[in-house]
C-alpha cells in the first residue's frame, strides 16, 4: 500500500511554490503517509519544480537526475510536478526517463492514482492536466515556525512579453477570502505573515468583480495569531489610495512594499507590456514616502531585454540613483519560447546582459550602503530569526528586510528567542547587512570590564 511507503518532497523555485509544497505535504500526512527529509530514506520522491526560466528548468532536471541515483538504494519512484511538467511535459516525458510520474499544477489530487498505475503497470505515467484545482487549507509549514507565506491567488493576466507565467499558471484566480482567513488562522502564532501571489494587488477582481485586497488585509489583521503582515509583489498600477491609507494606518502591516518594475525606460516598458512609465514610478515612490514616512520599497529589474540600448541601460542606473530604493534584485533577460519577446530583434548578447546586471548591482550596492550607513548609531526593532553559528551571533530582520531576498541584521545579545523582537543598537553597516547589539549585552559587557 502507498500509505506504507516513505515519501520525500523537494521544493524548487519561489515562495509561491513553497506554499504548494506545504499543502502537498499536508495531503500526504492526511493520508497517513510517512515523510522524511532525507532523500536516501525515501521510497517515493516528489520534486515540485519551477519552469519560469531556462535556468530554473535546468535546475529541476538536474535535481531529478541527481536524486535518481538513489534508485540504486531505497528509492522506487520519482514524481515530478509543478510548473515544469505543466508547460513542458510534451518535451520532457520521453527523454526524462528517470521520472516515473508527471503531474501538473492542479493534479495533486491525482498523485495516488498515478502512483498506483505506475506500480501496477511498471510504466511511467503522464497525469498532467487530468486533475482539477482544489483549494486546501491544511499545510505542513517548512519555513521557520515564526513566519509563513500566504498565497492569495494563482495565475496572472498581465501578459508581460518576457513572462511564461500565464502560459503555465493560467489566468489570475483569487482564492476565496474566507478560506484564506481560515488558512492564516490555522498557521498558528506568527510574528510575520507574508502575503504573496503573482500580483497581490489585484486580489478579488476576478472572483468578486471588484478589488478586495484592502478588505482581505483588514480581515487578516483582525486575527489574533498574526503579529505583522508583509506585502510582496504589489504591481505599481494597482497601488490605490485606499491601499496606501491602509498601510499607513494599519499597525499590523509592515511599512514595506515589494513593487516589481522590471525596467525604468518608457520604450522598453512598452515593449515589455508593462503598465506604467518612468515618471509615474518616481511619482508613486514620492507619494508613498510622503504618505508613509519611513516606508521601505524594494523592486526587481530586468536588463538586456531585446533592443535595450546602452543609453537605456545607463538611464536605468540613473533611475536607481534617483529612486533610492533600499533593496533591489536584478536579472538578465532570459529568452523564453512562447513569449512575445522571443522574436524581438536585436537580442542583446549574453555577455552584454551579464555586464549590465553586474553594473546595476554595483550601482545599487552604493545606494544601499549609503542608506544603511544612516542607521549606524540608531536603535531599530529586529525580529530574531535564530542564530548564525558562523558569525557566532544572533541574526534577524528589520521591517525593511523580507526573508531570503533582502539583507539581515546580525546582533549580539545575552539571550534572544526566535520569533521575538528586540531593540538593537546599530554599530556598523555594509552594502547589505547591519551589525549591532542589544542593551542587555552592552550592560553585561560593561559589568565585565
Amino acid at each position: 500500500m502507498l500509505t506504507e511507503k516513505i515519501f520525500g518532497v523537494i521544493s524548487l523555485g519561489c515562495d509561491k511554490n513553497r506554499v504548494d509544497t506545504e499543502k502537498l505535504l499536508a495531503m500526504l500526512q492526511g493520508r497517513g503517509c510517512r515523510l522524511t527529509d532525507d532523500p536516501s530514506e525515501a521510497q517515493i520522491l516528489i520534486v515540485n519544480t519551477c519552469g519560469f526560466l531556462q535556468s530554473a528548468r535546468e535546475e529541476a532536471i538536474e535535481t531529478v537526475l541527481e536524486f535518481s541515483e538513489y534508485k540504486r538504494q531505497n528509492l522506487e519512484k520519482i514524481v515530478i510536478t509543478g510548473c515544469l511538467p505543466q508547460k513542458f511535459v510534451g518535451e520532457l516525458f520521453a527523454p526524462l526517463t528517470e521520472a516515473d510520474v508527471f503531474l501538473g499544477i492542479t493534479d495533486y489530487e491525482k498523485l495516488f492514482e498515478a502512483l498506483e498505475r505506475s506500480y501496477a503497470s511498471g510504466r511511467r505515467q503522464n497525469f498532467v492536466g487530468k486533475g482539477e484545482e482544489v483549494f486546501r487549507v491544511e499545510r505542513v509549514q517548512t519555513t521557520e515556525p515564526h513566519f509563513a507565506y500566504l498565497k492569495i491567488a494563482d495565475g496572472c493576466y498581465n501578459h508581460c512579453t518576457y513572462c511564461l507565467i500565464p502560459k503555465i499558471r493560467g489566468k489570475y484566480r483569487s482564492y476565496p477570502m474566507e478560506k484564506l482567513v481560515e488558512e492564516a488562522k490555522e498557521l498558528g502564532e506568527l510574528s510575520e505573515l507574508i502575503v504573496v501571489a503573482q500580483d497581490t494587488t489585484r486580489y478579488g477582481e476576478d472572483l468578486y468583480g471588484k478589488n478586495c485586497f484592502v478588505e482581505l488585509l483588514q480581515r487578516l489583521s483582525a486575527l489574533d495569531n498574526i503579529e505583522k503582515i508583509r506585502l510582496l509583489y504589489c504591481y505599481p498600477d494597482v497601488i490605490t489610495e485606499e491601499l496606501i491609507e491602509e498601510i499607513r494606518t494599519n499597525d499590523k502591516i509592515l511599512k514595506y512594499m515589494d513593487i516589481p518594475l522590471q525596467h525604468s525606460e518608457n520604450r522598453v516598458l512598452k515593449l515589455m507590456n508593462r503598465k506604467g512609465k518612468r515618471e509615474e514610478y518616481l511619482a508613486l515612490f514620492a507619494r508613498l514616502r510622503q504618505r508613509i514616512p519611513g516606508i521601505a520599497i524594494r523592486s526587481t529589474f530586468i536588463s538586456g531585454f531585446p533592443t535595450e540600448t546602452e543609453e537605456e541601460f545607463l538611464a536605468m542606473q540613473d533611475f536607481l540613483r534617483e529612486a533610492k530604493l533600499l533593496n533591489c534584485g536584478f536579472f538578465a533577460y532570459s529568452r523564453e519560447p512562447d513569449t512575445g519577446a522571443y522574436r524581438l530583434k536585436p537580442q542583446v548578447h549574453h555577455a552584454t546582459k551579464q555586464r549590465r546586471v553586474r553594473a546595476l548591482y554595483e550601482t545599487q550596492r552604493a545606494i544601499s550602503r549609503g542608506l544603511l550607513a544612516e542607521l549606524v548609531g540608531q536603535k531599530i526593532e529586529v525580529l530574531c530569526d535564530g542564530i548564525d553559528y558562523q558569525k557566532s551571533c544572533f541574526v534577524g530582520r528589520a521591517y525593511f528586510n523580507a526573508p531570503d531576498i533582502d539583507g539581515k541584521v546580525y546582533f549580539r545579545s545575552m539571550d534572544a528567542m526566535q520569533g521575538k523582537r528586540y531593540e538593537v543598537y546599530i554599530e556598523s553597516a555594509d552594502e547589505y547587512d547591519l551589525y549591532g547589539y542589544t542593551e542587555d549585552y552592552a550592560n553585561e559587557m560593561e559589568l565585565t570590564k
